[in-house]
């Protein structure tokens, strides 16, 4: 797939190396001239520029794009530019960092497909570390490993059971959940999985499709399920 990230920092770089590593198709655009030359140097396409500039994105051909991510810390960037990337069929997801610009940024961004909180995020990571158990995978993120998060759809094979009978494959943990338009927390064991619930995973490249199928489904969903519960 092809994607665009806009913003070369922390949180768009670290996106951008994720889909590099799967394989996917990624430009990134950034206004910073040094930074822009040493991620050409690390074998990116780059393009140097605002992201909030119309003319900028259309270049792109936003038609053949699959997705556009707006991550930097300007939040009136990240909405131009997803606003200028749906328009012309881009999945879109945009970076928001203050809390109290949420009602605003749900009102008035209604069109985006999602908005991500990274400090938001990383304060539910931390308190998960803090509280210790089977979270202590966390301290081991690595390029290999990838912070997702994912959907219950009405293909999992999970749909129905509770967060006690769901056996994560190996190299992989689950660090929060979050029922169907609530915020994510800290996982219970007798939560069930319904169509709509949101559950934070850690996971490995290398199990991240079979997380993935168990948890949103898929053609071979119980297989994976089967497998991940020891044929049962």
């Amino acid at each position: 797939m092809r994607f665009v990230i806009v913003g070369a920092g922390r949180v768009g770089m670290r996106t951008a190396r994720v889909l590099r590593e799967e394989g996917h198709d990624v430009v990134i655009v950034e206004p910073d001239r040094t930074k822009v030359e040493r991620l050409r140097e690390e074998g990116f396409a780059v393009v140097e520029g605002d992201g909030s500039q119309e003319e900028l994105l259309l270049d792109l051909d936003l038609e053949e794009i699959d997705g556009l991510a707006a991550l930097t810390p300007d939040l009136v960037v990240n909405f131009t530019a997803c606003m200028i990337a749906k328009d012309h069929g881009c999945r879109t997801v945009l970076r928001a960092d203050d809390d109290y610009r949420e009602y605003v940024i749900r009102k008035y961004a209604s069109d985006v497909d999602e908005v991500v909180y990274p400090e938001r995020l990383g304060a539910v990571l931390a308190k998960n570390a803090l509280l210790g158990g089977n979270i202590h995978a966390i301290a081991d993120i690595a390029q290999e490993v990838q912070l997702v998060e994912l959907t219950v759809t009405e293909e999992s094979p999970m749909r129905g059971y509770t967060l006690s009978e769901l056996e994560m494959p190996a190299n992989s943990r689950l660090l929060a959940f979050g029922k169907a338009g609530s915020p994510v927390e800290i996982p219970e064991p007798d939560q069930s999985l319904e169509e709509g619930d949101r559950l934070v995973v850690i996971a490995g490249f290398d199990v991240l499709g079979d997380v993935r199928h168990l948890i949103v489904g898929g053609s071979d969903a119980q297989q994976v399920a089967a497998a991940a519960a020891g044929g049962e």
